[in-house]
């Protein structure tokens, strides 16, 4: 028996402890995105872990709001909305809007034809129609159809264990 077999745990998430799961959950390392719409009372954004492709063809993404976030409700409501995805050197971005709803001051932005506020100088950026919603849980599950993207190379801003890093390639 090797050293990692001897110090794996087997657990079931319904009735073991949450904590663990999500520490569990944690282990797979994953992009950081922030993700803005507008409401009546002005621009929104939110950092989230949970987004993914889904097709190329139609261009289709989805991403998953936390029905606890007291932003929820706007971005359940959004029929248009942005992901941005985060470059390394934008961490202070995404610390801002996982602690505040309108972190926008001093970012470059713009809105685009919708009024959905556009943070500049992402990795990616996809302009997004919300085409579905799906219960999942404690979230829910937004598909939606990219209609413009917009891109520039760069590396990556992860988080994996509560952390946030960077990519380093081998050379």
């Amino acid at each position: 028996m090797n050293a990692m077999t001897s110090q794996s745990s087997t657990f079931d998430p319904a009735s073991g402890d949450p904590r663990a799961f999500r520490t569990a959950l944690g282990r797979f390392g994953t992009g950081i995105t922030v993700v803005t719409c507008t409401t009546p009372t002005g621009p929104l954004g939110m950092t989230a872990n949970s987004f993914a492709s889904v097709s190329l063809d139609p261009p289709l993404v989805l991403w998953s709001p936390a029905k606890s976030s007291s932003r929820y409700p706007f971005f359940k409501a959004a029929d248009h909305f942005a992901i941005h995805v985060m470059g390394e050197d934008q961490q202070d971005i995404c610390s801002g809007f996982a602690r505040s709803a309108d972190a926008f001051a001093g970012l470059d932005q713009s809105l685009n034809d919708h009024g959905v506020p556009l943070i500049n100088g992402c990795l990616s950026r996809f302009e997004c129609q919300k085409t579905a919603e799906h219960d999942g849980g404690d979230h829910t599950i937004i598909v939606a159809r990219v209609t413009r993207v917009t891109t520039r190379p760069g590396k990556p801003l992860l988080f994996v264990g509560g952390t946030y890093g960077g990519f380093d390639t081998a050379s």
